[in-house]
This record gives C-alpha cells, structure tokens and sequence, in this order.
C-alpha cells in the first residue's frame, strides 16, 4: 500500500504559511495527476480561508519514480510556470506559500466545476468559459520566445522513442513501425525551421481548467509549461475538447500540426502503458487512453 504525503507535513505547511492561528480541520486528498498530491484542506481559525489546495511533489506521490519523462515536475517548475502565465495575462490559481526545501505549495481553492464537467452541467457557462480561454491561448501565442532548439527535432526524437516504445508492447504497434516511422520522417522533412516558439500548457485539457464564478478559465497543472510550437498546444486541445474545440481554433500549419498529432498519439500510447507497469490505481482509464491513441495513430498510416 503506498504511503502518500504525511498530513502532519500539511499542518505544518499551514502554520508557516497563513500563520500559527490557521488550524486544518479536514485532508482530502484529490483525485489528480501521476507526478503530484493534490489535498483540499479545511481550515479555521482568526482570518483563514475555509479551504485551500496543498501540492505535494514528495517522492511517494510520483508514480513514475525511475522512468524518463518528457515533462518536468516539481515545485520550481510549477512556481516558473505560474509566473510566467502571471507575465502573460493568464490566469491560474494564486500561490499562498511555497516550502523549497519540501516541494510543497499552498494556493489558492478555486470552487465549482472544471470546465469539463461544465460541458454537461451548464453549457451557456461553458460556452462563456470557452471565449475567454480563447482569449487566453492568444495571449499565450504572443509570448513567444527565440528557438533555442528546432521543437519539430525534439518532438521526431520523441514519437520515434515512444513508437519504439509503444511496439515492444502492442502487437498491433509493432507490425505498424515501418508505416509510423516513415509518417514522422515524412512530416518532419517538409518543415523549415522557425525563429521563435510560443507559449503551451503541454496538457491543456478541459479537466485542467477550473471556473471562477464569472466563468474565468484559471489553468492548473501547469508544470509542463514550456515554448514551442502553438500546433503542439493545437494537438492536444483538438484531442481533448473534441467537439467544443471550435471556439479555440486557430490558423496553424497544417504539417506540423500533422506531426504532432502523430507524436501526441505515440506518447498516449508509451505513457499510459509505461504507467501501468506500477501501481496507479486508475488502470482502466489508462488502458482506455493508451487503447483510443493505439487505433487513432494505426488511423493515420491506414488512410
């Protein structure tokens, strides 16, 4: 049984953070990511908010301890991250306290639903929320930064790793390789360099974005924040909202959109099985995921 964060480590976060007269009533932890402990605290006390979210990146909260991942995780990338969005003029939720030495963060609880169970719940919200996320994305595509790598080498190195991956444990993968590998190679030979990469969330879906009360986007699980191609941004939101990606749609090149795609479909496919080799617990989910990306890349070499 895995022992997760302690939550006289929690008590204590409080105390140094919001002062020795917030005390915590209640620890839930959250259902969340694969890197991260995600815990609602209840509070009392002279002044204290009645919740907060703690995140905890200690070592037993990681499901992938010892296996390579593209993205970072940990307190400093989350705290780079979050200023970097501030600069940007995008939301996310406020930090209350950070602890270096522990990897541990309190910020602010945002309540009420993700934008995800926002489709179903309340559609005109959601609609509203999803204007303003496009508002967001465009302030994030003009924070762009000089290229200091050719993002479409890094994302062929990638999805050719990942295929490698993904073929040593699917059958189907597997006898696909030659089709796959040359799809990537295709791709990536008819790009040209380009000058400057803009900002991407990296895993931009909807269950990653929280609503204030006035239906304001607020961005969470930020740590893969990165500069690079808005197409590999695109890929995944197109992935992930499905039919509400409309509103989000922009005017993007359609072969590297193309190559993204192919490498986002290769890393769902090496993740989730990867993952599968511990003990997360949400084993059929990620089945789900590794199944949906194995059938949606075999899609594109069948056409």
């Amino acid at each position: 049984m895995r022992a997760f964060t302690d939550p006289s480590e929690l008590r204590r976060l409080v105390r140094e953070g919001l002062g020795p007269g917030c005390r915590v009533t209640g620890v839930e932890r959250l259902r969340g990511g694969s890197k991260k402990g995600v815990y609602r605290l209840t509070l009392a006390g002279m002044g204290a908010p009645p919740t907060v979210i703690a995140y905890s990146w200690a070592p037993q909260e990681n499901y992938w301890p010892g296996v390579p991942t593209p993205h970072p995780s940990g307190l400093a990338p989350f705290l780079s991250a979050h200023h970097t969005l501030q600069a940007a003029g995008v939301r996310t939720p406020h930090v209350l306290y950070a602890s270096e030495p522990d990897d541990l963060a309190l910020v602010e609880d945002i309540p009420g639903d993700t934008l995800e169970t926002t489709f179903t719940t309340d559609p005109s919200r959601a609609a509203r929320a999803l204007s303003k996320l496009a508002v967001a994305l465009d302030h994030m595509a003009a924070h762009t930064s000089p290229a200091d790598h050719t993002s479409e080498d890094v994302t062929l190195t990638r999805a050719l790793n990942d295929l490698a991956e993904a073929a040593t444990r699917d059958p189907r993968i597997n006898a696909a390789t030659p089709a796959l590998t040359n799809r990537l190679h295709e791709l990536h030979a008819a790009l040209t360099p380009r000058p400057t990469h803009s900002l991407v969330h990296g895993e931009l879906g909807p269950d990653h974005i929280l609503l204030t009360p006035d239906a304001h986007p607020v961005l969470i699980d930020i740590e893969s924040l990165t500069h690079a191609d808005p197409e590999q941004e695109h890929a995944y939101l197109r992935l992930r909202f499905g039919p509400h990606y409309a509103p989000l749609s922009r005017l993007l090149n359609p072969t590297r959109l193309a190559l993204h795609t192919l490498a986002l479909h290769l890393s769902l496919i090496a993740g989730p099985l990867r993952l599968l080799d511990g003990d997360f617990p949400h084993r059929d989910a990620m089945r789900g995921i590794a199944e949906h990306n194995t059938r949606e890349a075999l899609r594109l070499v069948e056409m």
